[in-house]
Formats: structure tokens, C-alpha cells, sequence
């Protein structure tokens, strides 16, 4: 007997799933109906409908709690409702001007959120007009940055500086436009296009704490209006500069002291954190939050991936605080990553917080804000802690303090690096030091010293930026070869000649053979970290510190500048050829991104775990990935020293596989090691012990 054959159902009784989506926004079980009106405004007005309507919709449906927490955080109601309105409004805007190409990278991303976290990322980063001249130049030097397996290209400050010194680019006069001397906005979406077309992302810089004196803003309030001079801190007398002064340090106090600064023209000391130049932006007035989310959504219009949040512990201020790291900073980075995923889901963002260790994991997502932040942040304890263990050749307080940091979530990614555009600060906690022993000052002091080539037999030619004369503070400029010491070594070859002794010359030649070892050793421990380990520019060709850093204008009282070669076109010519130096840098971190490509045991989901010490010039790292274990060890030492065979079997990778040279390490095959159970680890080595699973 046949089933009763029953009548098609007719289009409009069988809702799709489209329509149910669009049903359920407008049902707006959490979105205010406010929000979904502006919204439905904006799609109607832009003729927004079927599957695209749909899935921005249903972005709103989930991001939206987020962006409703972030606001009433930091407004109150009914203001964080109106700022909604105004946020979601742009959002839908910028969804239905997206290009096609980018909704495409939407979707991979939205497939794949971890994108950022996979070995082959590799980073690079440097200014524009020293790297490549301008945004086109940018494009003719791709094909040298896959070389090095780039894959991730931070270009420093691209967009429009006040004129003279902008602290480095800084000093934003306008958001909206490139530099003239590096392209135009049409140029930037061009080399965005061009570097999707080889798998890079393009990293740009967001300055959100402070804007330039001479940008719109700072002149209209400037000119009285009220509505900008509510973007700023602008204070009659000194009564309120004077409370906020009693707990706020001074970040640059050789050329900028105080944290406010008179201006005549707006009648009032303005709050200046970093220079007198730079105003700091006042983020509880919901329209800063507004005009950084055009710009934002602006930027990733133009193809832009990654964002570096640049100050972003600076941006919201309390009385009887050091006005960083507040909490409500966390809430604006909300909502900017909830706007993000919202309207251009391709889109992460890198919190910029060069802080202390205990209070650095909170910009990747702690508690109520875990994988609601920043995708990326700067692993600027590792750094530290690598050249604390060159210049100390003892790993043991490098190993407390990388082993005592919270657990980052497993959704965010480091940003690995020996050396970047700034300076080094010594961020070595009293805590840690005393913890193996060590003062913490006299242990930053020893630091200085030695990087500033003052201490005996350092053989570094870094250069102090900023001393504080009370604190006896001093920060350290150079490039990465200079303070390794390779610009020492080198001096000391091309010293060498006929009437050098035999013994002399050779002495010589290991020393800087030493160095670009050391070099090499470094370089190693921020590849095998996970994450994305970023190249400064000119260090993968070995470039020294410049000579003349400080004759272009406005460098004068900025070392940091001597760290920022332009990149230097016969190093360039000679990276293939590794009898030279910069070929020798150049083909051992081609050959470091090459095989951490490979390797799915780096991959920045799975933290790295640093071992107990067993010899004091041996950092051991163990990551237990489930395609099987990845150990680094790493000699910090020009000596040979030893790890136990027992502690490679208690990894599991005893007799296995260094990745990095193919071979197996000479001794590490049985637990009686080398005989007496150590094997023996030779000067500045790096192994990758890995053992696969079947």
C-alpha cells in the first residue's frame, strides 16, 4: 500500500534558513531594536538582501553581546545604546562596500580562525622608505621577502605624520591618508592585493592613544570648538595635572618630562603621555570610539589584516594610578574586535603592551574577557629574557620567568622577536630576580652595561636611549648584530693582515664565527617558540648599528634610529653567497622558516613548556603537540656543556631527529648519553628534537 501522496508545500510556508536568519534578527532577542533599525537602514538604503544580508545579520546576532559589554563598560547606559547605533550603522556600512575579494578572505577566516597561529607564519617588519622606498618599491621586494618565507608584512607607520619629528611616525596628523612620500590610499590597497595574491598579510599601525597637535581634531579644539575639545584632557591650571602627576612615571624624560604640556592657542595644559606633540585622546567620550571604528573599517576596506593597537595600555586614565592597563582598556579592544568580526572578519587584531610580565597575558584575554581581545601581542618577555641569557650565559633566571607566566588562551598567538623598531627595556621583575638569587636592579644595571659595551669583555656596541638619572634606568638601541657583537668581531677580521700572527688571526676568525652562531641560537628560540616570529629589517643581512642615524631631522636626540638601517642594497646583492656575513644570516633564517614551516609541532596553539635546569647554560623547551613532541635546546654559551639523556626520554625525543641539521645529536641516542649519561651539547647550538607520531 503507497504512503497518501501529501501537496507541495508552497515557498512561502517552508521559511529557508536565510530567511529564518533574517527573521530572527528582526525578532532581535538581544540586539535593541534601535540597533536593528539602523541596521536595516543601512542594508535597505545599499539594496542588501538574500544570503548577504543574512550573514551580516547573523555576525550581529553573535558579536553583538560583546559590543553591548564593551560600550556599557565604558559609557554607561543610555550612552553605550547610542554608541551602538553609531557602531553597527558603520559596520553594516563598510559589509556592503567590501569588496569581493575580501569577503572571499572573510570567509577562509571565519573557516579557519586560527589562521594566524600556523608554523609557516613568519613575520617581517621595518619602514617603508627604508626597506623598499615607497608602497610600489614594497612590491618589487616581494619576491626577497618569500626568500625568508614572509608571510606577514608589518610596514611601520604608514599613515599621514605631523611634519619634522613624529617619533617615528607616531604622531598621526591624518588617519585617512597615506604618507605622501610612500603612496597614496590607492597604492595601499594595491600592495594589499598584490601581497594576498602570495599569502602575506599586511600589518598596519593604529595609534589610539594620542593623535599629533596639528591633526583636525587637535586644531578644532584648538579653535574652541567644544565638540573636539571633549576628544582631549584639557585642564585650565595646573589643579588637575598636578593630582594625576603624583602617580604617573614619565616615559621619555630626556626630551619629554611631565605628562602635560601648556598650549597657548587652546588655553589649557593638555595631557601629553609621550611628547608635547601628541595629545592623549579622552576614550570615555564615545565619539573617539566612533571615529576610530570609520577608521578602522576604513583601513581593513583597503585589504589591511592585521591591526597593531599601538599605546593601548595608555588609553584610559584614573587618578592615583599609573593610567596603563586600566581595566576598561580591555573593554575598547572588545569592542573593536567585535565590530571587526562583525563587518570584516579577516581582520585581527595586536595589542601593542610592552608591560610588565605579570600583567601582559591580560591584553591577549583573561577572565570575562578571554578570546574577546587582542589575536596578537608582543612576547616581550621572551626577548628580554633571550639577551639577559647572552649577556649572563646562564639561562636561569630566563627559565623562572618564562615558566612563571600565566597560561596565554589558547586562541591568541605571540609575537616572537629578538629586536624590534624600539629599544630594550630591561622588563626583569625584583620578584623573578630574587627568586634565583639575583638583584633585580643591579641584574637591569649588568644589562645596560654590557649592551652599552661598558662592562668588561662585552663585546656589544648598543647605544643607551633614555636614561633616567634617578632610577639610574637606561634603555638599549642597536641592531641585532651590533649588540651580539658581530660589528665588534667583524672590526676585529677586517683588522687582520699580513703582520697579524698566525694564533691572532685565528682567535679572530672563531670569534666572529662565535657571534653569528650566538646570532643564529637566538634566532632559533624565537622560531621554536610558536607564534609568529617577526625579523626586524636589516637583521637577516646582519646590518650594523648606522653610523649617522642622528643627522636626518628630527633623529638628533633619538638613538633608537641607529636600530633602523636602511636596508642596505650590496648586503642584498651578497645574501645568497655565505662566505659573507649577511649571506650567512640571510640562508640560516631562510633555512629556520623553512623548516619550522614544516613542522606542526610549532604551531601556537600548544604552549611552550620550559624545563627544570639541569645545566645553567642549557634552556630546554618541550611542546606537547599531538602529532608528537617538539624539543629545543639551546646553548647560551661559547663553552660546551651538557643536558641529562634522561630529561630528552622524559620528552620523549631521546634519539631523535634534530629538524634543524637532519642528524641525530651525538650522544643523545641511549640513556648513558655520551657515557656518563650527558650529552653533549656544543657552543651557541640549537637542536629541534622532534619525534612524530606514527
Amino acid at each position: 500500500m503507497s504512503a497518501k501522496k501529501q501537496p507541495a508545500p508552497s515557498p512561502a510556508s517552508v521559511p529557508s534558513s536565510l530567511q529564518a536568519s533574517t527573521e530572527a534578527f528582526a525578532a532581535g532577542s538581544h540586539v535593541p531594536a534601535a540597533v536593528r533599525d539602523a541596521v536595516d537602514a543601512v542594508l535597505d538604503a545599499a539594496g542588501t538582501a538574500g544570503s548577504d544580508r543574512a550573514i551580516l545579520t547573523t555576525r550581529i546576532e553573535q558579536w553583538y553581546p560583546d559590543v553591548a559589554d564593551g560600550l556599557a563598560t565604558l559609557y554607561g547606559e543610555p550612552a553605550a545604546t547610542d554608541s551602538a547605533v553609531a557602531l553597527l550603522s558603520a559596520a553594516a556600512r563598510a559589509y556592503t562596500e567590501r569588496s569581493a575579494a575580501l569577503r572571499r578572505l572573510d570567509l577562509a577566516r571565519t573557516l579557519n580562525p586560527t589562521w594566524a597561529q600556523d608554523p609557516s607564519r613568519i613575520g617581517y617588519a621595518g619602514y617603508t622608505e627604508r626597506f623598499a622606498g615607497d608602497l610600489r618599491g614594497v612590491e618589487k621586494r616581494i619576491p626577497y621577502l618569500r626568500e625568508l618565507g614572509v608571510s606577514y608584512l608589518h610596514l611601520m607607520p604608514l599613515l599621514t605624520p605631523r611634519p619634522g619629528d613624529s617619533d617615528g611616525g607616531y604622531a598621526v596628523a591624518d588617519y585617512r591618508q597615506v604618507r605622501p612620500d610612500l603612496g597614496s590610499m590607492d597604492d595601499l590597497e594595491h600592495l594589499t592585493g598584490e601581497l594576498r595574491k602570495e599569502g602575506m598579510s599586511l600589518v598596519v599601525d593604529l595609534v589610539l592613544n594620542h593623535v599629533a597637535k596639528e591633526h583636525e581634531w587637535a586644531q578644532r579644539a584648538r579653535k574652541g570648538e567644544q565638540r573636539y575639545r571633549d576628544y582631549f584632557f584639557i585642564y585650565p591650571d595646573r589643579t588637575e595635572p598636578d593630582e594625576y602627576e603624583k602617580t604617573l612615571p614619565e616615559i621619555f624624560p630626556d626630551f619629554a618630562p611631565g605628562n602635560f604640556t601648556w598650549d597657548d592657542a587652546a588655553g589649557g595644559w593638555v595631557w601629553t603621555t609621550f611628547n608635547s606633540f601628541q595629545w592623549d585622546l579622552n576614550w570615555r567620550n564615545p565619539a573617539v570610539m566612533s571615529e576610530f571604528v570609520d577608521i578602522i573599517l576604513g583601513l581593513a576596506n583597503r585589504g589591511v589584516e592585521v591591526l597593531r593597537l599601538d599605546a593601548i595600555a595608555f588609553t584610559i586614565k584614573r587618578k592615583g594610578t599609573d593610567c596603563q592597563g586600566q581595566p576598561e582598556v580591555h573593554a575598547i579592544t572588545e569592542v573593536l574586535r567585535a565590530i571587526t568580526r562583525i563587518a570584516c572578519p579577516a581582520i585581527d587584531l595586536k595589542a601593542e603592551a610592552i608591560v610588565a610580565p605579570s600583567e601582559l597575558l591580560q591584553y591577549l584575554g583573561q577572565g570575562k574577557y578571554t578570546g574577546k581581545v587582542s589575536d596578537l601581542a608582543y612576547h616581550n618577555s621572551l626577548m628580554v629574557q633571550v639577551w639577559s641569557m647572552l649577556a649572563a650565559r646562564n639561562v636561569t633566571l630566563g627559565a623562572h620567568a618564562l615558566r612563571s607566566l600565566p597560561v596565554e588562551p589558547s586562541t591568541a598567538t605571540w609575537i616572537t622577536y629578538i629586536r624590534c623598531h624600539d629599544d630594550i627595556g630591561w622588563a626583569i621583575s625584583d620578584d623573578d630576580a630574587a627568586a634565583v638569587g639575583l638583584e633585580g636592579y643591579w641584574h637591569r644595571v649588568f644589562l645596560s652595561d654590557w649592551y652599552a659595551g661598558l662592562y668588561p669583555g662585552s663585546d656589544a656596541r648598543g647605544l643607551v636611549f633614555q636614561y633616567n638619572p634617578v632610577t639610574n634606568d637606561r634603555r638599549i638601541s642597536g641592531t641585532a648584530a651590533s649588540l651580539i657583537g658581530i660589528e665588534a668581531a667583524a672590526e676585529a677580521v677586517e683588522g687582520v693582515d699580513d703582520d697579524t700572527p698566525a694564533w691572532k688571526e685565528e682567535e679572530t676568525r672563531t670569534w666572529l664565527e662565535e657571534r653569528l652562531n650566538a646570532l643564529r641560537m637566538a634566532n632559533a628560540i624565537i622560531y621554536g617558540w610558536g607564534g609568529i616570529p617577526v625579523i626586524w629589517s636589516g637583521d637577516e643581512l646582519a646590518q650594523l648599528n648606522d653610523p649617522n642615524w642622528d643627522t636626518e631631522e628630527g633623529h638628533e636626540a633619538d638613538s633608537r634610529w641607529a636600530g633602523r638601517p636602511r636596508l642596505d642594497e650590496s648586503r642584498v646583492a651578497n645574501r645568497h653567497d655565505r662566505s659573507t656575513i649577511e649571506g650567512r644570516v640571510f640562508s640560516d633564517l631562510a633555512h629556520l622558516g623553512e623548516v619550522r614551516a614544516s613542522l606542526p609541532q610549532l604551531s601556537a596553539d600548544v604552549r611552550t613548556q620550559v624545563a627544570p635546569v639541569d645545566d645553567e647554560g642549557v634552556l630546554v623547551t618541550f611542546r606537547d603537540h599531538p602529532r608528537g613532541s617538539f624539543v629545543g635546546v639551546y646553548n647560551v654559551t661559547p663553552d660546551w656543556r651538557h643536558v641529562p639523556a634522561w630529561r630528552l626520554a622524559e620528552y620523549g625525543v631521546l634519539g631523535a631527529e634534530d629538524a634543524l641539521t637532519g642528524t641525530v645529536p651525538s650522544g643523545s641516542t641511549t640513556l648513558e648519553g655520551a657515557g656518563d649519561g650527558m650529552v653533549p651539547v656544543p657552543p651557541y647550538a640549537a637542536w629541534w628534537l622532534v619525534r612524530p607520531t606514527d
